[in-house]
């Protein structure tokens, strides 16, 4: 037992791993409780209840890796709402809060590619647990949670109605459903044979022409991530129906593979990531909603969503790469909406979590509202701005832990002072390294903390630029 408790370590947002390697039956058996306990003494003194709601997505026997963690907590004496079908993550984070659960454990690997699973720990508040709660679970897992001398009940849910019924209520669902109606909206969806099949066909009813809704655990070979790699039938889509519909307007929306991640796809089938949807979103929900609050960025996103914020005099704050990060200010601070890169953008009027399809409800009021294309609207920004920029990233492997120490080494003890022929002016040190060059472009380097692969992040005035940079960095990482 101690070997395996040892070697199971919580990431950014849960604890992930190759199915029947890393991630087991027997792993995941000696996990659940603990997180079960730990959740019990984070949250009892608030909650006054011993439930934990236990759900999953689609990926290979995520039903039955639920059912081992839903008897599992039973057994050390915790009440469990096993979900009778898959949903999305904030789906069963929404459950939690409520529900007046202690938290939520669900059976996902977010995006990561078919042959991971994994488990993700909701708070009783609807969102990422804390680190601190993801630590204290590592610590005890050597322990382990004695069986209770009378288990807990197990009993069976729904997470869809009440979650779709709480989206209905933030969003004019009526403007869109006519829009579509009439021929002024045309949507897709692409679900990437994950949780959020079937989600916008529920709330809007009608007019939705969703796109690998099958389920298929290998994803198609690739992976369940909003990025345009893994996106080409979307783009032959919308390309094909743009051919003989060139009338209204045209959107593709992307979820990831647990619905928490969300890209776009315009009219022209551009691919648009957070970076571009976060500006647009501030932009809609403060002008025509009327909503205000704090913006909560991670380190590594746009310098335009500051520049749009200013714009409604919103003040921003900045934090480290994660979403449990953005839920912690979600809890301390009236915050308008919270975002990171990678697709995870959240409201302070929901829950302290991502909602890729609350996401995806608000772009499309934005649509219909504003009557422009997605790529139109985030001009449009960058004109009211005065700020055009480009962003990419790359994931970089490395050879080995070692390789990544001493990059990590390097990095503190010769600090970099040119970049790609530009002068460093400053380095933030939130998560990893943000340079900013003397053209107000900027590099951010981050390492994973689980395995070697170097994080490579940069945003300049043109792709171009972009690209440039992110080689540079490249060849000096190998």
């Amino acid at each position: 037992m101690p070997v395996a408790a040892n070697s199971i370590k919580f990431g950014t947002d849960g604890w992930r791993g190759v199915i029947a390697d890393e991630f087991t039956f027997e792993r995941l058996a000696l996990v659940a409780p603990v997180a079960a306990q730990v959740l019990y003494n984070t949250y009892n003194s608030t909650v006054g209840s011993k439930t934990i709601i236990v759900g999953y997505d689609r990926r290979f026997m995520a039903e039955d890796f639920a059912r081992t963690v839903a008897d599992t907590v039973c057994a050390v004496g915790f009440d469990v709402l096993l979900s009778e079908t898959y949903a999305p993550t904030p789906a069963f984070s929404w459950a939690a809060k409520e529900l007046n659960a202690l938290g939520a454990l669900v059976i996902t690997a977010s995006h990561n590619p078919g042959t991971y699973l994994g488990l993700k720990v909701k708070g009783h508040c609807g969102g990422s647990v804390p680190p601190e709660v993801t630590k204290e679970i590592e610590t005890l897992l050597s322990v382990g949670v004695p069986p209770a001398a009378k288990p807990g009940k197990q009993d069976i849910f729904n997470p869809w109605p009440s979650y779709i019924t709480a989206l209905k209520g933030k969003v004019n669902i009526a403007k869109i459903q006519e829009a579509i109606a009439c021929g002024k909206l045309t949507l897709f969806a692409d679900v990437m044979h994950g949780a959020a099949a079937g989600g916008l066909g529920k709330l809007l009813k009608h007019g939705v022409q969703e796109i690998n809704s099958n389920r298929d655990p290998l994803f198609a070979g690739g992976a369940p991530e909003p990025l345009p790699k893994y996106l080409s039938g979307l783009f032959s889509v919308i390309k094909s129906h743009r051919q003989t519909d060139t009338s209204g307007l045209t959107v593709g929306l992307v979820f990831d593979g647990d619905c928490d991640r969300i890209g776009a796809v315009d009219g022209k089938a551009n691919f648009l990531s957070s970076q571009i949807l976060i500006p647009i979103l501030i932009d809609h929900l403060t002008q025509r909603r009327g909503f205000t609050g704090e913006i909560v960025k991670t380190v590594s996103g746009s310098d335009l969503i500051p520049r749009v914020a200013a714009l409604h005099n919103l003040p921003v704050f900045e934090t480290a790469v994660g979403y449990k990060y953005i839920a912690d200010r979600m809890l301390a601070a009236q915050v308008l909406l919270g975002g990171e890169e990678s697709g995870g953008i959240g409201y302070g009027s929901h829950i302290p979590e991502r909602d890729a399809l609350l996401s995806a409800l608000y772009v499309l009021e934005a649509i219909v509202s504003s009557g422009l294309d997605l790529s139109d609207y985030y001009r449009d920004l960058q004109q009211k701005t005065g700020f055009t920029s480009a962003y990419d990233r790359i994931d970089l492997p490395l050879a080995s832990m070692a390789v990544r120490s001493r990059l990590l080494q390097q990095l503190e003890t010769e600090p970099l002072r040119e970049i790609a022929l530009k002068a460093v002016v400053d380095c933030q040190t939130i998560d990893g390294y943000k340079y900013r060059l003397a053209d107000d472009s900027w590099l951010m380097i981050r390492f994973s903390g689980t395995e070697p692969v170097l994080r490579l992040y940069c945003e300049a005035a043109t792709l171009e630029e972009v690209h440039q940079t992110l080689a540079w960095a490249k060849n000096w990482a190998t």
